[in-house]
């Protein structure tokens, strides 16, 4: 069975910013055509759960106390890239919005609950390497 690697926030699994899930029902629809692989780019990248909500500003991630952490950002792409290819997995479901997996939005950097148009860090880097990307709401595209 091919191997997908799916943002573990939308299997529930309590790794957002706020220590919460955001569990996404068809993801269950994906069980039948792939094996999951679950991942949560903030966590590996080294960053707490529950955390300062993050966003992107210009080239950098900043938290909302104003904090740098573009670093723990790329770590958990290039994490996220690596297991990929030592999984051979092509494919990724991520969740929209975030700072690390928005696929199409994010927010503004202003903390504000504004969304732009633009991809998170890792959603980005796994797309500059070959790896096709999908929000939560495309997941009837892979089925």
């Amino acid at each position: 069975m091919q191997k997908i690697l799916v943002s573990a926030c939308l299997v529930g699994d309590k790794v957002n910013y706020k220590g919460e899930g955001n569990y996404c029902p068809d993801i269950e629809k994906l069980k039948e055509k792939y094996e999951l692989v679950l991942f949560c780019p903030e966590c590996e990248g080294g960053l707490p759960t529950p955390r300062l909500p993050n966003e992107i500003r210009g080239s950098y991630v900043v938290r909302s106390d104003g904090k740098d952490v573009t670093n723990q950002f790329n770590a958990g792409a290039s994490k996220a890239l690596m297991l990929c290819k030592y999984l051979g997995i092509t494919k990724a479901v991520l969740k929209e919005n975030s700072p690390s997996c928005g696929t199409h939005k994010i927010h503004d950097g202003n903390f504000h609950g504004f969304k732009v148009n633009g991809m998170g860090i890792t959603a980005r880097f796994l797309k500059k390497h070959g790896i096709e990307v999908f929000s939560e709401d495309e997941i009837e595209k892979l089925l």
